[in-house]
C-alpha cells in the first residue's frame, strides 16, 4: 500500500553540434557517475552527473550542477552510422558498433578511437556482462559473438541454430530494420544472457533464447511468438525476463510477458492502451521492483512505470511527452528511484521518485493504479490491494493525489498525467458502505490551467491547493510537454514555482454521495523558488498555511493570500524546535501538533534517504525505515501523543512526544540504532516478518499499528504500550465502559482500571463505573481479578509511568466514604457492592454479582454471603411467588455460585459459624462432602443445648472468645470446661475475669492466670496475680524466683512470719545472691535482716564496693573490719597495677602485629594489581603461572588471577564472617589466617575498660586515699590511665589504617596517637581518675597538652 511520488525533477540541455542532430543511444559509467550519448552525427557526448546531493542541497540548479558536456566525433566511413554502444568497465572505454559492422573502441579520457574489427551484416546490439569481463555482439547476419575485453573471441554461434547456413540474409541497405534484428540482456549474476531475435520477414515471429556464459551453449528457448521490437530486459535479481508481445494482429493492446530461465512463460499483464500502441523500450530498475517502458500512443509518447504486489501490476506513474520528442530513458544503475530521460533534441530530464505510504493519517488507503484510485478505509476492513472497498475512476493515469479530512467532510484532489486536475468531495466514512464494490467516475475540474510537471500536491484548506510547478504559469498557449521543453531551453534561472490553486464548486453537494462535477480551478498565487522543493506539509496549527522544504532541508512557511514568513533561528531558543529545518533533505516529512508549556505548536519530523529520522536539527533514530503518529482521539487535528517508528532491524518503537520534547534525546534514543533482538525488551516490538513497513496507525481507542509485509498482505497489531495509553486516556476522561471493553479485548489486567489514578480515587467513581459498564458479567470478571498488587508499578511499569497525583493522599483517604485503612481488595469490592445495590436494578444476575464481591473480599465475607442465601431460602420456603422472589436466583444456584468462587471447606465452616445446622448440611451436600463425616457431627450438635452447641461449634472453628462467652452462659455445670478453655488459651483470662461475677470464681481464675504466668517465668506478673487472689505463699515464691527480695519481705509481713522464719529466709537469700554473683544485694540483706556486720562487709568487699564497706566498718566501729577492708584494697590495687601493665604490653604487641599484617597485605595487593595489568595481554598459561606464583600467599589473598584486583579493605560481609569465625573459635587469633587482621582490630577494641570497671576503679582510688595509701592510689591511677590511653590510641590507629591504602611510618605510630589523646579535650573521657592524684609528670603533660 504505497504510491510512487515524483519528488524532484531536474533538466539540462545538451548543445548539439549540428542542426537536425538527434540523440540515439546511451551508456552509463557507474564508477565515474557519467552518462554517454551517441548522436545521429556519429558524435559521443559525455555528461558528468553530480557525484552527490550536496550541490542540490545547497540550492544549485541541476543544469548548473552538471559539469560541462563535451562532444567527440567518431571518424567513420561515409554512410556509416552508430547503431549500438555500451561501456566497458575494464577498459574504461565505450564499445561502439556501426551499421557496416565496424567495432570501434572510444577511450573516454584520452579521447582516442581504436578500430577493433568488422563483422558481417552490421552490428545489431552490444551488451557487456555485469562484471565487465565479457561483452556480446549480435550481427545482422544472425551471428552471436562473445568476446573478452582483450578482444579474444570466446565463441561465435548462430542466434538461430535452426537457421540454414545457405539462407542469405538480406541486409544490403544497412538499415536497422532489416537483416536479423536482435537484442541482448544479461542476468544480474552474469551466468546467463538472453537474446531476442529472428529473421525479418512478414511473420515477424521471434524466439527468446537463453545462453550459458561459459560454454556458449543454448540453455533454453521459448516458442516462436510475435514479439514487439527489441524490448527485452532481464530482472537484475535474476527471477524473470520481461518482453512484449505484439498483438496488433488480434486488435489488442501490447502484452508485457515474463519468462523464466527455462524459456517458459511465467506471467503477463496488458498495458490498457489502444491496439495501435507500441512499446519501444522495457527496463527494470536496479532493485527489480519497478518496470519502466517507453510507450508510443497516437497523440503522445509516455514513460510508464509499474510495480508488482499481491500478484498484480500497478501502474504507478505515467509521464507524457510530445511524439516528436521520441523520448528514451534509462535507470540509474545504482539509484533505484532515479530515472533519466532524454529527447531527440538533446534535452536531459532527471526524475527522482520516492515511495510514500498510501494510507492517510485517518487510516484511509488511496492506492494509485493507472487511472484508478483504490479506496479502502482500514479502520473498517483490512483489505489489501488490488481489492478495495470502492474505486475512483479517472479519465487518464493519476500522477499525484492529496487528501483532506475537515469538519466531517473528506476532500481528495488528483493531478493526472495529461496535466488536468480533479477534485472530489466524499461523504463521511460512516456512509461509505453504500459504495462497496462500485467504480465511481470522476470528472475533471473546469479550468484553463497548464501546470506542466506538477508535484507535491497539498491541501491548504477545503478550497485551496498548493503545489510545485516546473514552468511559468503565463505560457498557457503551448502544449503540455512543448511548453516544458521550450521553457527549459530558454535556461531561466528559476525553473520552479509554488502554485496556489483556488477551487470553487458551482454545484451543491448531495449528502451521502460523491461529488466531482462543477469544480472550477484557477491559480490564485505564484511564488518563484530558487531551487527544487523536497516536500510540502500543511501547518496543523495555522489555517491555510504550509511548511515548504527546499533542497538541503531548509524550511519556510507559506501562508495563503501571498503571505510568506521565513523561519529564523533567532525566534526559537529551543534547539529541538523543528523550525530550524533539517540538516539534510528529508523526502518524508510530517507536521504534527504538540502541546508545550501551555502553547500549541507545530513539530516537524523528517526522514532522509539515509534512514535518519530528524526532529529539527537533532537525529532521533539512525536506522528508521518508516514512521507514523498516534492521536488519543480519532480526530487527527488534535494534539499528537506518540510517535511510532520501525527500524531496519525490524523493531517497532512507540515513543511519547513528551519524551521527545522534554527528554534527553541522546540518552533516550541513542540505543534505538543498536538494539539486540535476542534480548527481551519491552521498549519495542519485534516485527515477525523481515522488511515489513508501517503503513499507518489507528487512533483513539483502536490503538493499532497497520503493517504491510513484502508479500503485500496487511497485518494489524496492537502494541501493549499503545493499548495501555488508550485505556489510560479513557480512564482520565471518565469513560469506564470504553476502558473496560479495551481491557477485555486486549486481555489487560483489570487492576489497571483501579490502579492508574489510585484505588482510593477509584472508590469515589465506583458508582459511575458500575453505571457505565452496566454489564454484570463484565463487572463479575472485574471483581474476580482485583488484587492488592499495584500493576502500574509492577506489571506495566516498563510500558507506562504512573501519574503525578496532585491530590493530598491524606485528603484522598479521608474522603473515601469511610473505608478507613482497609486493604485495596476490601475497599474496592465494598464500593462496587454498594454501587450495585444503588445503581443496578434487582435481578438474579445482580445478586450473583454481589455474592461474588463478598466471596472475593479480603478476608472473604462468607457469613454475610450465607445470610443473603438464607434470606433467599426463607423466601423459597414461604412459598410466596411475588416480584421480589423473582428478582433473586434460587438458593441452590446462589450456593453453588459461592462454592465455585471459594474453598468449599471455608463455606462449610462459615455456615457452621452461623449456628444454622440445616444450612450447614445443605452446604456440605453441595460441596460433595462425605455424609459419613458431617452427618454424625451435625446430629450430635442437634442434641445439645443452644449455648453448648454454639460452644462446640466455636471450638471447632477456633473462635475461642465466642466459645468462652457461650460456655460461661451455659451455667455452673460447665465451669470445669470453662477453666480448661482458659488454661488452654491464656489470652482469654482478661475476658474470663469480665464474664465471671462470682468472687470465688474470679479468685480461681486469677490464681489459674498466676500459675500460667509463673510457668511462663513471668514471675513479677505472676506475683501480682497471686496477690489479687490473696495467694501469698505463691506470691512469695514468685518474688523469690525473680530476685525481688524487698517485695518478698513485704509479702512475708503479709503472711505474718516470725523473726526466726524471717532470719532463716534472710540467710537463705544471702547465700542465693552470693551464688548468683550479686554479693552487694546479699550484703544489704545481711545488714538489714540478719544484723551481721562482718558478713555484710565481707560481701561488699566481694562486690568491690570499697567505699560502702569502709563506711559500714567505721559506722559500727569495727577496727578488725577496717583492717580487712584495707588488706583487701591493697591486694586488689596490686593486682590491678600488674594487670594494667601487662595489658599495656599486650596492646603494643597486638598493634605491632596488626601493622605488620596490614603492611604486608598492602604490598601484596600492589603486586597483584601490577600483575593483573598483564593478564589481558597474556595467554592462559601465563595467567596460570602468575596464579601459581602467589599460591603460597593464599592466606592473605581471597582471589584468583581471573578476578578483579583484591580490595585492600575487606568487605562488610567478609568482616562479619571473620568475626563470627573468631567467636566460634573461642576468640583465638590464628596467625596467617585470612581473618587475622580483623581479629586483631576487634581484640584491640575489646580490651577497653568497661563502665563497671571504671566505676570500681574510682571507688578503689577513694578507699585507698581514705586508708592513707595515697602513693599506691597515685600509682594505680597512673598505670590505669596509661593502659586506657594506649588501648584507645591503638584502636584509633587501627581504624584509620583500615581505610587507607598506605601506612605512614611517621604518622601511624602509637606514640603519636597517645600524644593526641593526652590533650585536655580527650582526657575528659577519663571520668574515673582524680586530678589530685595526678603525678607531676602527668600534670605537666596535661598542662602542655
Amino acid at each position: 500500500m504505497k504510491n510512487l511520488k515524483l519528488s524532484s525533477q531536474h533538466s539540462a540541455q545538451l548543445d548539439l553540434q549540428f542542426e537536425g542532430e538527434t540523440l540515439l543511444l546511451s551508456a552509463f559509467d557507474v564508477e565515474h557517475n557519467r552518462i554517454f550519448f551517441a548522436s545521429s552525427g556519429n558524435a559521443i557526448y559525455t555528461l558528468q552527473l553530480p557525484l552527490s546531493q550536496h550541490l542540490y542541497e545547497k540550492g544549485v540548479p541541476w543544469s548548473k550542477a552538471l559539469l560541462s558536456s563535451e562532444a567527440e566525433q567518431i571518424d567513420l566511413e561515409a554512410g556509416d552510422s552508430i547503431v549500438a554502444m555500451d561501456y566497458l568497465i575494464e577498459r574504461e572505454a565505450l564499445m561502439v558498433g556501426t551499421s557496416s559492422g565496424c567495432l570501434v573502441l572510444f577511450i573516454v579520457d584520452s579521447r582516442m578511437t581504436d578500430h577493433i574489427g568488422r563483422v558481417e551484416g552490421g552490428v545489431k546490439s552490444i551488451a557487456s556482462s555485469p562484471d565487465g569481463a565479457l561483452f556480446t555482439v549480435t550481427t545482422g547476419s544472425g551471428q552471436l559473438l562473445v568476446m573478452t575485453h582483450d578482444w579474444e573471441v570466446l565463441y561465435e554461434t548462430a542466434l538461430d541454430p535452426q537457421l540454414s547456413s545457405n539462407v542469405v540474409v538480406d541486409d544490403t541497405d544497412g538499415s536497422p530494420g532489416n537483416g536479423f534484428p536482435s537484442s541482448i540482456s544479461w542476468r544480474g549474476d552474469g551466468k546467463y544472457f538472453a537474446t531476442l531475435g529472428g529473421v525479418h520477414d512478414s511473420s515477424s515471429l521471434q524466439k527468446l533464447r537463453v545462453w550459458e556464459r561459459e560454454s556458449g551453449m543454448l540453455h533454453s528457448a521459448s516458442d516462436s511468438k510475435s514479439f514487439m521490437g527489441k524490448s527485452l530486459d532481464w530482472m537484475p535479481s535474476g527471477a524473470k525476463l520481461a518482453a512484449v508481445y505484439d498483438r496488433r494482429a488480434e486488435n489488442k493492446c501490447p502484452l508485457i510477458v515474463f519468462f523464466e530461465k527455462n524459456g517458459l512463460e511465467r506471467s503477463s499483464f496488458f498495458i490498457d492502451e489502444p491496439a495501435e500502441t507500441t512499446i519501444k523500450i522495457l527496463k527494470w530498475n536496479c532493485n527489480s521492483d519497478l518496470l519502466a517502458a517507453s510507450v508510443t500512443c497516437d497523440r503522445y509518447d509516455a514513460i510508464k512505470i509499474w510495480s508488482f504486489s499481491n500478484y498484480h501490476w500497478y501502474l504507478k506513474q505515467e509521464i507524457r511527452y510530445s511524439k516528436k520528442d521520441e523520448v528514451k530513458f534509462t535507470w540509474d544503475p545504482t539509484k533505484p528511484l532515479h530515472l533519466i530521460c532524454w529527447t531527440l533534441s538533446g534535452m536531459i530530464i532527471s526524475y527522482k521518485f520516492v515511495w510514500i505510504t498510501a494510507v492517510t493519517e485517518t487510516t484511509i488507503a488511496f492506492v494509485i493504479d493507472n487511472s484508478n484510485v483504490l479506496v479502502t478505509p482500514l479502520s473498517l476492513t483490512l483489505m489489501p490491494p488490488p481489492m478495495s472497498l470502492f474505486n475512483l475512476k479517472f479519465h487518464t493515469a493519476v500522477q499525484d493525489i492529496a487528501f483532506l479530512s475537515k469538519s466531517s467532510k473528506n476532500y481528495m484532489a488528483a493531478y493526472l498525467s495529461d496535466g488536468s486536475l480533479c477534485a472530489v468531495e466524499l461523504p463521511t466514512m460512516d456512509l461509505w458502505d453504500q459504495f462497496e464494490g462500485k467504480e465511481l467516475g470522476i470528472e475533471t475540474c473546469l479550468s484553463d490551467l497548464n501546470l506542466g510537471t506538477f508535484m507535491h500536491l497539498t491541501w491548504l484548506d477545503s478550497h485551496i491547493l498548493l503545489g510545485v510547478s516546473c514552468r511559468q504559469t503565463n505560457n498557457c498557449s503551448m502544449s503540455l510537454r512543448e511548453d516544458v521543453l521550450a521553457h527549459q531551453q530558454q535556461k531561466h534561472a528559476n525553473n520552479y514555482y509554488l502554485q496556489e490553486i483556488e477551487l470553487v464548486c458551482s454545484e451543491d453537494s448531495v449528502p451521502g454521495s460523491v461529488c466531482s462535477s462543477g469544480w472550477h480551478a484557477k491559480i490564485s498565487n505564484t511564488l518563484s523558488l530558487e531551487g527544487p522543493v523536497i516536500g510540502i506539509v500543511p501547518n496543523p496549527v495555522k489555517r491555510s498555511s504550509a511548511f515548504v522544504q527546499m533542497n538541503g532541508g531548509s524550511i519556510f512557511e507559506y501562508t495563503s493570500n501571498m503571505k510568506t514568513m521565513r523561519v529564523s533561528a533567532g525566534s526559537h531558543p529551543r534547539e529541538f524546535d523543528s523550525a530550524f529545518g533539517f540538516p539534510s533533505s528529508c523526502p518524508w516529512m510530517k507536521a504534527v501538533v504538540v502541546h508545550e508549556n501551555g502553547i500549541m505548536k507545530s513539530l516537524l519530523f523528517g526522514l532522509d534517504d539515509n534512514d535518519r529520522l530528524h526532529v529539527g536539527k537533532r537525529v532521533l533514530c539512525n536506522n528508521c525505515s518508516s514512521f507514523s503518529f498516534y492521536y488519543n482521539t480519532c480526530a487527527v487535528t488534535e494534539v499528537v501523543s506518540h510517535l511510532i517508528l520501525t527500524t531496519k532491524q525490524d523493531l517497532l518503537f512507540i515513543i511519547s512526544i513528551d519524551d521527545i520534547l522534554h527528554g534527553d534525546l541522546v540518552v533516550k534514543f541513542e540505543s534505538y540504532s543498536s538494539q539486540n533482538q535476542g534480548e527481551e525488551n519491552k521498549e519495542y516490538v519485534n516485527i515477525w516478518e523481515r522488511g515489513a513497513k508501517l503503513l499507518g496507525v489507528m487512533h483513539g481507542d483502536e490503538a493499532a499499528a497497520i503493517l504491510q509485509t513484502n508479500r503485500g498482505n496487511l497485518e494489524c497489531i496492537y502494541p501493549r504500550k499503545l493499548v495501555l495509553v488508550s485505556i489510560i486516556n479513557a480512564l482520565v476522561q471518565g469513560r469506564f465502559r470504553d476502558a473496560m471493553l479495551m481491557v477485555r479485548r486486549h486481555r489487560i489486567d483489570f487492576n489497571v482500571i483501579v490502579d492508574y489514578c489510585g484505588w482510593k480515587t477509584f472508590l469515589k467513581s465506583a458508582a459511575e463505573f458500575v453505571s457505565q459498564v452496566n454489564n454484570l458479567g463484565h463487572i463479575t470478571d472485574f471483581v474476580c481479578s482485583i488484587k492488592n498488587e499495584n500493576v502500574i508499578n509492577t506489571l506495566y511499569k516498563p510500558y507506562i509511568s504512573p501519574p503525578t497525583l496532585t491530590e493530598n493522599p491524606t485528603k484522598q483517604s479521608a474522603g473515601s466514604q469511610g473505608f478507613g485503612t482497609e486493604s485495596k481488595i476490601f475497599s474496592v469490592l465494598l464500593a462496587v457492592r454498594r454501587a450495585l445495590e444503588e445503581r443496578i436494578q434487582e435481578s438474579p444476575a445482580r445478586e450473583l454479582c454481589i455474592l461474588t464481591t463478598l466471596a472475593r473480599s479480603e478476608p472473604p465475607a462468607l457469613e454475610e454471603a450465607l445470610n443473603r442465601i438464607k434470606v433467599i431460602r426463607q423466601l423459597e420456603l414461604s412459598g410466596v411467588d411475588d416480584g421480589r422472589r423473582r428478582s433473586y436466583p434460587s438458593a441452590e444456584e446462589s450456593l453453588k455460585h459461592l462454592l465455585w468462587l471459594t474453598d468449599p471447606e471455608a463455606v462449610y465452616e462459615a455456615a457452621l459459624g452461623l449456628y444454622d445446622l440445616n444450612l450447614a448440611a445443605i452446604v456440605a451436600l453441595n460441596s460433595q462432602k462425605d455424609p459419613k463425616e458431617f452427618l454424625p457431627f451435625l446430629k450430635g450438635l442437634e442434641n445439645l443445648s443452644p449455648s453448648v452447641l454454639r460452644y462446640t461449634i466455636d471450638l471447632r472453628l477456633h473462635r475461642y472468645e465466642s466459645a468462652l462467652k457461650h460456655i460461661v452462659s451455659a451455667g455452673d455445670a460447665y465451669y470445669e470446661d470453662c477453666m480448661n478453655l482458659l488454661k488452654n488459651n491464656p489470652e482469654l483470662f482478661p475476658l474470663g475475669l469480665q464474664l465471671f461475677t462470682d468472687h470465688i470464681k474470679r479468685r480461681q481464675v486469677q490464681e489459674a492466670w498466676g500459675d500460667h504466668l509463673h510457668a511462663e517465668k513471668c514471675f513479677e506478673d505472676a506475683a501480682v496475680a497471686y496477690l489479687c487472689c490473696s495467694s501469698y505463699q505463691k506470691a512469695l515464691r514468685a518474688y523469690r524466683a525473680c530476685g525481688d527480695w524487698r517485695d518478698l519481705f513485704t509479702v512475708a509481713g503479709l503472711l505474718k512470719l516470725g523473726k526466726e522464719e524471717i532470719h532463716h529466709l534472710a540467710n537463705e537469700l544471702c547465700e542465693e545472691f552470693q551464688a548468683l554473683g550479686n554479693p552487694a544485694e546479699a550484703a544489704k540483706i545481711a545488714l538489714e535482716y540478719c544484723s551481721d556486720v562482718a558478713r555484710g562487709v565481707s560481701y561488699f568487699i566481694m562486690a568491690r564496693e570499697w567505699e560502702e564497706a569502709l563506711r559500714i566498718a567505721y559506722m559500727n566501729g569495727r577496727e578488725d573490719l577496717i583492717s580487712d577492708v584495707k588488706d583487701a584494697a591493697l591486694e586488689c590495687a596490686t593486682t590491678l597495677i600488674s594487670e594494667y601493665k601487662e595489658g599495656t604490653e599486650k596492646v603494643g604487641k597486638y598493634l605491632a602485629r596488626y601493622l605488620a599484617v596490614r603492611q604486608r597485605r598492602i604490598v601484596l595487593a600492589a603486586r597483584i594489581q601490577s600483575e593483573d595489568r598483564l593478564v589481558n595481554d597474556a595467554d592462559y598459561d601465563t595467567v596460570s603461572e602468575t596464579s601459581r606464583s602467589f599460591s603460597d600467599m593464599s592466606a592473605y589473598t581471597r582471589r584468583t588471577a581471573k578476578d578483579s584486583v583484591a580490595s585492600i579493605s575487606p568487605s562488610t560481609a567478609s568482616k562479619s564472617r571473620d568475626m563470627r569465625r573468631q567467636r566460634h573459635k573461642g576468640g583465638k587469633i590464628r596467625a596467617g589466617s585470612p581473618g587475622e587482621e580483623m581479629a586483631l582490630v576487634e581484640h584491640l577494641k575489646g580490651m577497653s575498660l568497661t563502665a563497671g570497671a571504671q566505676r570500681e576503679l574510682k571507688s578503689l582510688l577513694k578507699a585507698l586515699v581514705m586508708l592513707g595509701k595515697e602513693e599506691i592510689a597515685q600509682q594505680m591511677q597512673y598505670v590505669g590511665e596509661n593502659f586506657q590511653l594506649t588501648q584507645q590510641a591503638a584502636a584509633k590507629l587501627a581504624e584509620d589504617t583500615m581505610t587507607n591504602e598506605t601506612v605512614d611510618e611517621n604518622a601511624h605510630t602509637l606514640e603519636h596517637y597517645i600524644k593526641k589523646l593526652r590533650a585536655p579535650l580527650h582526657l575528659q573521657a577519663l571520668c574515673w581518675q582524680s586530678k589530685v592524684l595526678l603525678s607531676p609528670l602527668q600534670g605537666h603533660r596535661n598542662i602542655g597538652g
